[in-house]
């Protein structure tokens, strides 16, 4: 084949390949393997990071665009085509879209040569194995995809849109007793409900795992889409039935007005709004108790953002050294004659913007993401710190330091907290420990295993909130804690009820009948401490002696001559 020959035949290619390329969603290629000049379907300028969609020097050129630790794979691979090793490529690499990301392709292609056999084109397709799919077979329903250019396309249309997800409950538990086979045939009747239940102008499409899409554009309102989702539900029950109850599921959805959530046109970025409200909206119905649908309401999104916000706070603060978390102390003094006895560790974070944030509102946060367990470790080592520095003041000093279940589940407590005593040089009767959820206690083997070590080695362990829906006499009876701490709530009650005062009397009576001793916490006045004081408990807390202070400030009032 000679110069020009080869010039023509390559532009044939290349001109066979844009009338192609306007029919398909894929990109068609054709290299010039003897002039290293490379052209590639013009619909690729605008996903990968291309100078233009022909252009020589191809070989440096793939550089700018493939990934980087890719590159090698792909020259070797090109070097095999070029020397006339392989007459054909198949290679599964990246290349960078335009934004950046790298984006996996499958590039495959066939070499044409010249009549004595040397390598001259090298003619194929890409396709990006990552997308998001156009359908789904398992489900015979069309895919993401397909759902977002339909709402796009809808969007310039009207914004009487309405999107529900919906959900299978605990789905991964079906897949782990009776297998993905079997799970794949839930997924299948779950797709029947959903299409046996539309109505005109809605439309379903699968997503990823378990999750469908009701794409309502009949103008309904949010009544009428709730009773949707009451009919799928009823065909789900009706399926589960059918099944004798083989597999017994539910389903959960989220509902999102696209007109409610600022969408004024049909960019694409709109669109991911969308999906990401209807996401929250899903998984709130199903933090909720499942079985359920969840309207999207913007407060609760901003309170879920606000959340995450504050969820982010208490990481950065983690790597930089704690910063934002503080130890507050209030002073645990001795009934009658008013000495002190200890202190209780509190709490406290402050955001890089210098809000003051509740314990009732980060603790929670900090537990169900597990920060619980850095955070718990930090108190109880900055604690015995304090401690031991009152020490030199009062040698009887005890410092108590709450305590998460997540700590006690999930941490080696015991070796924790006799590491933190051994490097603080304190002995374990400087310190008490409390439970901030005495509910969790009850019926854990681990917890009273750990409870036990504890009070062997000589640390007092506090029975917190008592009087309280969260502790009861079963948790004295099953723990038999060195302390009960009866909780504000129930004193406030005793000061103001006959019945309240008699029954604290009581409990009281019976705590030090057994040997323990007992808190009052949440004296605020004179006149409550004298009520309470008459009770002879042993230890008194509340704001009357002083509100949770800082190291300095409680240095200053009870540490300073």
């Amino acid at each position: 084949m000679d110069a020009d020959n080869h010039k023509q035949t390559f532009q044939i290619f290349c001109d066979i390949a844009k009338v192609f390329s306007n029919c398909m969603n894929d990109y068609l290629y054709v290299y010039d393997l003897v002039d290293d000049i490379y052209f590639i379907s013009e619909n690729a300028m605008t996903r990968f990071r291309l100078p233009a969609n022909m252009f020589d020097h191809a070989t440096e050129t793939l550089k700018k665009f493939v990934y980087p630790e890719d590159f090698p794979r792909l020259e070797e691979d090109l070097n095999h085509v070029v020397t006339g090793l392989s007459d054909q490529h198949n290679l599964v690499y990246r290349w960078i879209s335009i934004n950046g990301h790298a984006v996996w392709i499958n590039c495959r292609g066939h070499v044409i040569c010249s009549k004595d056999g040397t390598p001259q084109l090298l003619i194929g397709c890409i396709n990006e194995i990552g997308k998001k799919q156009f359908a789904d077979n398992l489900s015979g329903l069309l895919g993401e995809s397909s759902l977002q250019e339909h709402t796009r396309n809808a969007l310039t249309a009207t914004d009487k849109i309405l999107l529900l997800r919906v959900g299978i409950d605990d789905f991964k538990i079906i897949n782990e007793r009776l297998g993905i086979e079997y799970g794949d045939i839930i997924l299948r009747k779950v797709a029947e409900c959903i299409q046996v239940s539309l109505g005109n102008m809605q439309f379903v499409y699968k997503l990823t795992s378990d999750e469908f899409m009701v794409l309502d554009l009949a103008g309904s309102d949010m009544e009428q889409v709730c009773d949707l989702y009451r009919r799928i539900r009823s065909a789900v029950d009706q399926s589960v039935a059918d099944s004798n109850y083989e597999a017994v599921y539910t389903i959960s959805a989220g509902l999102v007005a696209l007109k409610d959530i600022n969408m004024p046109d049909c960019c694409a970025g709109n669109y991911e709004d969308a999906l990401k409200y209807s996401l929250f909206a899903l998984n709130e119905a199903k933090n909720r108790g499942k079985n359920q649908l969840y309207a999207f309401h913007p407060e609760d999104y901003n309170a879920f953002l606000k959340k995450r916000q504050l969820l982010n706070h208490m990481r950065h603060s983690l790597a930089d050294n704690y910063r934002g978390f503080s130890l507050n102390f209030q002073p645990i003094i001795v009934t009658g004659d008013e000495k002190l006895y200890g202190a209780e560790t509190l709490l406290r974070f402050r955001t890089p913007e210098g809000e003051n944030i509740s314990p009732v509102e980060f603790i929670p946060l900090l537990e169900e993401n597990g920060l619980i367990i850095p955070v718990g470790k930090w108190v109880i080592s900055k604690s015995l710190e304090v401690c031991k520095k009152i020490r030199t003041i009062y040698p009887d000093f005890h410092i108590s330091v709450n305590l998460s279940y997540v700590q006690l589940l999930k941490t080696p407590l015991f070796d924790d907290i006799q590491t933190a005593l051994k490097e603080a040089g304190l002995p374990p009767e400087s310190l008490v420990v409390e439970m901030t959820e005495s509910g969790h206690l009850e019926d854990s083997n681990i917890i009273k295993k750990v409870w036990q070590r504890l009070k062997i080695s000589g640390v007092s362990i506090a029975l917190d909130d008592f009087g309280t829906g969260y502790s009861n006499l079963i948790n004295i009876s099953n723990l038999q804690p060195s302390i009960v701490k009866i909780d504000r709530s129930f004193t406030v009650k005793a000061l103001q009820s006959r019945y309240e005062y008699d029954l604290l009397i009581h409990i009281i009576h019976m705590v030090h009948s057994i040997g323990l001793n007992l808190v009052v916490e949440g004296i605020e006045t004179e006149s409550e401490l004298t009520r309470i004081s008459e009770l002879n408990p042993d230890y008194i807390q509340g704001f009357y002696y002083s509100k949770p202070c800082t190291e300095e400030e409680f240095f200053n009032k009870y540490c300073s001559e």
